[in-house]
């Protein structure tokens, strides 16, 4: 018999229970405020910096346009940085506090370093700047388009789903373009494009992911001698994503400032495949020397070149994305120089770059770890392997999309990497009903239980709801972020 618990007894469990609901609140709550209040502290400080360098002419719109760009590269951090580690967090390879620190620096040296100079002011030629937009119209519209992207970029990422910057930022330059001048002014061909790219960049990551997993499961993990064949395989497969990266790093990371020939690229890639290839022979005979023929001892093989491919792929996104934090704020910044005319093109200030950069890192240290989470272990379990796959078909598919001269979104790719590697994964393993394990289902049969469709269900490997909640969010990101634009163009112009 249970002992009846009395009227002191209840009371203190009561008080217990009390206490820890109030304990855990608060922890919640100090996980939302002290990131919060200390993103306020950034964007504080740059608006302290930028009045104090002395900008005389337009001096409270470029103060403004400066802590939006901030508030911009914050979110870029909190939501784009994920695609490139969450599959190396959900590989175990790295932990959060590891990713997000290698990420920091990597983003912000590719920045810095590879960033450029120069970028074009209408974000990807999504509008055509002529007699119809005046300079100070054209001033409210980028201002407009940033300060739209980054409040999508801001929601989505409370809502744990990845979107592409470059289309938040492009929806924000269209939905401002078509309130300040009409439909004229868009660049439908590029529209188009982008529309596009919904469907080439998910699929294009999902197909190569799933193929390089299906031959590392073929070829090294499913096979009676596992160490032989991850001693051949295993160097050829980190030969190839040097060659993969070094072409990657040509065409996209430094492409701002190195421009190689094709013929260059082609050496350069073959040289880094060679010796990725010399190295690792014996760094993976060096690893399985005393190891047992399981997967589990396999899948440490993977971790080193992994680790390395996502710091490459931070670089190049730092190089590459920083231009949709800092570059409508450079395109304020320059028709101030510009003898109030529109240029083409616009030289970013070392400052205006530095608050991409630095926003970029900030964004990641404070807002990171939820979308690399969602990233890299609630859409399908991953390993180093998995993870390996996911990093390496982002930059295949980046070279193939580009040499096509196809749309691409870094974002998409990386999401549909990790989307093809889950569904490959219930293709091959769902036939084999052991793993099915029925004992435990109240049903007459063993064949019955098999058959149910509900155990048939719960043998997803991927979580669907994760699929058509970021589905949902690609597809209206151009046209929320341009809604949002042209609403706060109005106002701005009303005002």
């Amino acid at each position: 018999m249970t002992r009846e618990l009395k009227k002191p007894e209840y009371r203190y469990i009561n008080d217990l229970r009390r206490h820890e609901f109030m304990q855990s609140h608060a922890v919640q709550v100090r996980r939302t405020i002290v990131p919060v209040g200390l993103s306020l502290v950034f964007l504080t400080a740059i608006a302290l910096y930028v009045g104090a360098i002395g900008v005389s002419e337009g001096s409270l719109l470029i103060i403004c346009a400066a802590v939006i760009g901030g508030y911009m590269a914050l979110n870029i951090g909190a939501n784009d940085v994920a695609n490139n580690m969450g599959p190396a967090v959900g590989g175990k390879v790295l932990t959060i506090t590891t990713a997000i620190f290698i990420a920091a620096i990597c983003e912000s040296a590719g920045a810095l370093l590879a960033g450029g100079d120069v970028v074009k002011t209408v974000a990807k030629g999504i509008i055509q700047p002529g007699g119809e937009v005046s300079v100070v119209e054209f001033r409210y519209l980028m201002l407009s388009a940033l300060l739209a992207a980054a409040l999508w970029i801001n929601l989505a990422t409370i809502l744990s789903a990845p979107v592409s910057t470059t289309h938040s930022i492009v929806g924000g330059v269209l939905g401002a373009g078509v309130a300040a001048a009409g439909v004229g002014l868009v660049n439908w061909v590029t529209v188009s494009k982008i529309a596009a790219s919904w469907v080439i960049s998910p699929a294009f990551g999902a197909v190569t992911s799933a193929a390089l997993l299906y031959f590392i499961k073929t070829r090294i993990l499913n096979v009676p001698d596992r160490i032989a064949a991850a001693r051949r395989w295993i160097p050829i497969l980190i030969a190839l994503m040097a060659a993969a990266f070094a072409a990657y790093m040509a065409m996209k990371g430094l492409k701002k400032v190195w421009q190689p020939s094709p013929a260059m690229i082609l050496l350069f890639s073959s040289a880094a495949a060679l010796g990725a290839w010399l190295f690792a022979r014996p760094y993976v005979e060096r690893r399985t020397h005393d190891r047992r023929n399981r997967k589990k001892d396999i899948y440490p093989l993977f971790d080193l070149p992994l680790i390395i491919g996502v710091a490459l792929l931070s670089f190049a996104h730092g190089a590459n994305d920083v231009a949709n934090a800092v570059g409508p704020l450079a395109a304020i910044v320059s028709t101030f120089d510009q003898s109030n005319e529109v240029a083409s093109k616009v030289s970013i200030p070392l400052w205006v770059m530095v608050i991409g950069a630095v926003g970029i890192a900030v964004g990641l240290w404070l807002f990171g770890p939820k979308l690399i989470s969602v990233v890299g272990e609630k859409i399908t379990r991953l390993n180093s392997s998995r993870a390996y796959c996911v990093a390496l078909s982002a930059a295949i598919t980046v070279l193939i999309a580009t040499s096509l001269g196809l749309p691409v979104s870094s974002t998409h790719i990386a999401v549909g990497a990790v989307f093809g590697v889950g569904f490959l994964r219930e293709f091959i393993e769902n036939p084999n009903r052991r793993k099915l394990r029925p004992g435990h289902k109240l049903n007459a049969t063993a064949a019955a239980a098999f058959n149910s469709r509900k155990l048939r269900k719960s043998r997803r490997l991927v979580r669907r709801k994760f699929a058509l909640s970021i589905a949902a969010a690609w597809i209206i990101t151009v046209p929320a972020s341009a809604a949002l634009a042209a609403a706060i163009y109005t106002v701005l112009q009303h005002l």
